[in-house]
């Protein structure tokens, strides 16, 4: 069985369900994975195994997930479609036909595109990418095939494996024991026969970004047309430039190792450009302009890193005014309503073929878009910092934003009356100014 011409039915497909979480703005994303036993072998089974990535905003980029576990008994894998395990391990016991794998702790990782097609299941070789459940469900999921021995036929003490864990491709995800689950349906590709699985497995992973990385990876500055003045990324926010530790642990922009650090010939040379944030990726909030219904705020995303590109990346925006976003331009855009009908936090991403990724560090390395939001008056203000996002997420990573006392402030009349038209231009252009020098 190679998975071919089957698909589960809409009543199979596991849905997250309400558990603890790390993240506020998705309480209930995790990644899912069934393991459904789908025939027996005289020394085992054949499983499929099947990675469900339900997190809105949270993907696996290159070089792709990596799945592992442990085996109960004496298990190996006789062989494998979709997928391969990194290491063979001791099969010196076995004459003629040699296992794939025969390590008790195997680690497997996804195909690449192009592998050829007797080698492939439904959903496999994409080398480990998957987008996440809010931006592209259709390649939110990946599964493989395996053939497993060493184990009793026919369901009789028949184990689960154990201690699985999930790289995607770093660490940061801690996943739960097997829950066995009513068998999975499947449904034919014309629609006329359905059959299932013969026991099924659920394991539950959550990610936490404490787990992922003890410095956070992205910050957030602030301007606006009514201040002069640009609040830049929190001084070390990702770093430090002179930590001990690691010393030279950034790239000065007009470093001559830059171009041996894309090429790969310097490995050990760090590739953040040296800023006083220390972080590979910066997010601009700029409200740019006031109009008698509207506001307009344009977002500039900029990357520091010279050897690392973002691919299909997404920013995830909370802001109390983002039920009445009107029209967004160059990004897509998606609501997400993590707590029930209050929609106060959007996800952002690239347009196919345009902008959907973010180059490495250098005159291509940002993306930007304008957002355009009508006022609720009952709301509305641009005093006290209501005008800038609570919080940001790039790919997934909570990025650091400025102390509130440091926002961008109204002047002292500013709170109580609207700009004039020349006022509003004048300051503006000077803001605009200041920004085209500060990226």
């Amino acid at each position: 069985m190679n998975g071919a011409g089957i698909k589960p039915s809409a009543g199979a497909v596991p849905c997250p369900q309400a558990q603890e979480a790390y993240d506020a703005l998705d309480p209930n994303g995790n990644v899912t994975i069934k393991w459904d036993v789908m025939s027996w072998t005289p020394d085992g089974y054949v499983a499929v195994v099947t990675i469900y990535n339900f997190q809105q905003y949270r993907h696996f980029e290159p070089p792709g997930w990596s799945l592992g576990w442990t085996w109960e008994k004496k298990e190996i894998i006789w062989s494998m479609l979709g997928s391969q395990a990194i290491e063979q391990g001791d099969c010196s016991n076995y004459t003629g036909n040699i296992p794939h794998c025969c390590k008790k702790s195997p680690a497997i990782v996804d195909l690449l595109a192009g592998t050829p097609y007797n080698q492939q299941i439904a959903n496999c070789c994409k080398g480990g990418v998957l987008s996440s459940w809010g931006q592209d469900p259709a390649n939110a999921v990946a599964s493989f095939q395996l053939s497993v021995g060493g184990a009793e036929a026919n369901g009789r003490n028949v184990n689960s494996p154990k201690n699985l864990t999930l790289k995607a491709p770093g660490p940061g995800y801690t996943c739960g024991p097997a829950h066995a689950v009513p068998a999975s349906k499947f449904i034919s590709a014309d629609k006329r026969r359905v059959t299932q699985a013969l026991k099924t497995w659920n394991f539950t992973c959550t990610y936490s970004q404490f787990l992922a990385s003890r410095a956070p990876t992205c910050c957030v500055s602030l301007s606006s047309f009514y201040n002069d003045t640009i609040v830049p990324c929190s001084t070390c926010s990702c770093g430090c430039k002179s930590n001990i530790t690691e010393p030279g642990s950034c790239v000065e922009p007009d470093s001559p190792y830059i171009a041996s650090v894309v090429s790969g010939s310097q490995k050990n040379t760090p590739v953040v450009q040296c800023t006083s944030h220390m972080c590979p990726i910066r997010v601009h909030w700029h409200v740019k302009l006031n109009y008698k219904a509207y506001w307009r705020v344009k977002v500039t995303i900029t990357n520091f890193n010279y050897a690392m590109n973002y691919p299909n990346w997404n920013l995830v925006v909370q802001h109390p005014n983002f039920d009445d976003l009107t029209q967004i331009f160059s990004f897509n855009y998606k609501p997400l309503t993590p707590y029930g009908s209050t929609n106060d936090t959007g996800m952002l991403w690239g347009l196919m073929s345009y902008n959907e990724m973010i180059m490495e560090a250098g005159p291509y390395g940002n993306a930007q878009s304008e957002l355009l939001f009508r006022k609720d008056k009952s709301t509305f203000s641009f005093d006290q910092g209501w005008a800038f996002p609570r919080r940001i997420y790039f790919n997934g990573e909570s990025c650091v934003m400025p102390p509130p006392d440091a926002y961008p402030m109204l002047p002292n009349s500013g709170s109580r009356q609207y700009y004039s038209l020349l006022t509003l231009i004048t300051t503006s252009l000077s803001t605009l100014a200041l920004i085209f020098v500060y990226s």
